[in-house]
């Protein structure tokens, strides 16, 4: 990753919409959720919608213009990462089809299990909007495998979980066919992006390891080299054996930057840091990679 502005080579901005944290003197507001702008040359893509609005004002306020996008990506079905997209929904179907704005419907991209119910302690935790609302508004995209959304940036599909450290216990139920089953986060995934000095790996939650997530991300782009990762790593009162050997396997990527966000909390950034380098990240942030 390379903050290049001075040299003018920059190749794909990303601009946090939301995130828990916010960073000192920038006036956003901030949720327990994660929204992501990913914008190329011919490429815009959001990436989560948070948990409710305010990651449309927090783009209104940084200046970006969310009715031109190609893709809505959703990591995965939590309602931290998809519960903004009816209101996003809300100002698309009001500005672009009453209004006229934009005719161009954009394509939501997902795994085919985000649309599924998710229940917490029998609370619902997954998304609100039913697949036929979406489809009105939306072109669907859901699939189990990998596939381009640019010359640069890939969405992984289904993660394999190659590692038995990572993703051991299931967050709530899902309801699979009327059957209600311990939820894995099968539905769990990211994106990677073909940068010059590597592949930079975007992240919702991490629920399927992020350590899992970088090898397929490897896999699937067919480069080895990792230079920079930014999301959510899933790393909440981590166990300490899981939190080491994340730390571990992270450090021998020699990454240029790690960017953690979301669900990762202080003691896991401390640990991390020990032998990563760590950077703060914040609703209203903007990053530069080439």
């Amino acid at each position: 990753m390379n903050l290049n502005k001075m040299k003018g080579v920059v190749k794909m901005k990303l601009s946090i919409l939301m995130d828990n944290n916010t960073i000192i003197d920038r006036y956003f507001a901030g949720e327990p959720g994660l929204s992501f702008l990913l914008e190329e040359k011919d490429t815009k893509i959001l990436f989560d919608t948070a948990y409710s609005d305010a990651f449309l004002k927090n783009a209104e306020k940084m200046n970006k213009n969310l009715l031109d996008i190609d893709y809505v990506v959703l990591s995965h079905g939590h309602l931290d990462h998809t519960w903004g997209l009816e209101p996003f929904s809300r100002k698309f179907v009001e500005d672009v089809f009453e209004n006229k704005i934009n005719t161009k419907k954009a394509k939501l991209v997902g795994h085919p299990g985000v649309l599924k119910e998710k229940y917490m302690d029998g609370n619902p935790i997954g998304i609100s909007m039913s697949r036929g609302f979406l489809e009105s508004v939306f072109k669907l995209e859901l699939k189990k495998e990998s596939f381009w959304l640019s010359d640069k940036t890939v969405f992984l599909g289904e993660i394999p979980r190659k590692f038995t450290y990572e993703n051991r216990e299931p967050i709530g139920v899902v309801n699979n066919n009327g059957t209600e089953e311990d939820d894995y986060l099968l539905d769990d995934s990211a994106l990677a992006y073909k940068g010059e000095k590597g592949l930079v790996i975007i992240t919702g939650c991490s629920h399927s390891g992020i350590c899992n997530i970088v090898e397929h991300a490897k896999k699937v782009t067919g480069i080895d080299n990792v230079s920079s990762i930014i999301g959510g790593l899933h790393l909440l009162e981590a166990k300490t054996d899981v939190l080491e050997k994340t730390a571990n396997y992270l450090s021998e990527e020699n990454l240029d930057f790690l960017y953690p966000c979301h669900c990762t909390d202080l003691k896991s950034k401390i640990k991390l840091s020990e032998k990563i380098n760590v950077k703060e990240a914040g609703s209203g942030m903007e990053l530069e990679f080439d």
